[in-house]
């Protein structure tokens, strides 16, 4: 394989997202791999188009919970290795599907949303560690990492609209910011900043106030690869005309 797509996003519900013409998306994708997040279905409730559309395998990680959070990687071909991230309180929320192809693992994540009033701050900021750590260990291990999917974190003031008024909200809370940032100082390269350095580049608008119309957004999902990966980044892109979810996906190549 010359190049490989890897595409992520967060569907916002898969069983509406299949209603909203998922499954004719995947296979105009033309994607080696697609990572969804917040699928909010167990593999049993969903149809067997989504189970294996044409020409892609599937796995899924659901939360134990019905109607919540949850992972799925879609694939040309079948990962080598699919594993959890192998810590309870996040697996049982379905958070986390590492998929091995070749020499590169494909870490798909549903960050923690921290809440109002920062009530999961610390259960997020655990996630956080958690899988810092694991995917250090894969680096060290000769794999080369791709973590993509929906962070809940707008790293920096130009990747949200009206960072002012939002200080003090979940997704741009300080200890996030910081977190983020000791992450991409520690060997990790946020590939879409790689090629566009400016504002006005968002993946999550709010449902309300025409919000997505007028592109009052943030960017909360991402496609982060170790250092060692980098030159081999050929393309980060988001596709904000792609509707069907509050999120719009984004895209990488790697060559």
């Amino acid at each position: 394989m010359s190049e490989m797509k890897i595409i992520s996003w967060n569907v916002n519900g898969i069983r509406a997202a299949e209603r909203n013409g998922f499954l004719d998306w995947i296979t105009q994708t033309d994607a080696d791999i697609v990572c969804v997040q917040e699928t909010k279905a167990h593999e049993e409730q969903l149809s067997d188009d989504l189970k294996s559309p044409p020409d892609y395998t599937s796995c899924f990680a659901s939360a134990e919970k019905r109607g919540y959070s949850g992972t799925a990687i879609y694939s040309r071909s079948a990962p080598d290795t699919v594993e959890l991230l192998g810590v309870t309180e996040f697996d049982s929320e379905g958070r986390i599907l590492i998929g091995s192809f070749g020499g590169i693992s494909v870490v798909n994540a549903y960050f923690p949303n921290s809440q109002e009033g920062g009530k999961r701050l610390d259960y997020k900021l655990a996630f956080c560690e958690a899988i810092k750590e694991r995917i250090d260990g894969l680096v060290s291990s000769g794999q080369n990492v791709v973590l993509c999917g929906d962070y809940n974190i707008a790293h920096t003031e130009i990747d949200l609209a009206r960072p002012k008024q939002n200080e003090t909200n979940p997704g741009y809370l300080p200890e996030e910011r910081e977190w983020m940032t000791s992450f991409l100082g520690d060997g990790y390269v946020d590939t879409f900043r790689m090629f566009e350095p400016g504002p006005h580049h968002y993946t999550w608008w709010s449902y309300r106030g025409g919000a997505r119309a007028r592109n009052i957004g943030w960017r909360i999902d991402y496609h982060c690869v170790n250092e060692g990966l980098r030159d081999r980044v050929a393309r980060s892109t988001i596709h904000p005309d792609v509707t069907g979810s509050d999120h719009c996906p984004i895209s990488l190549v790697i060559s």
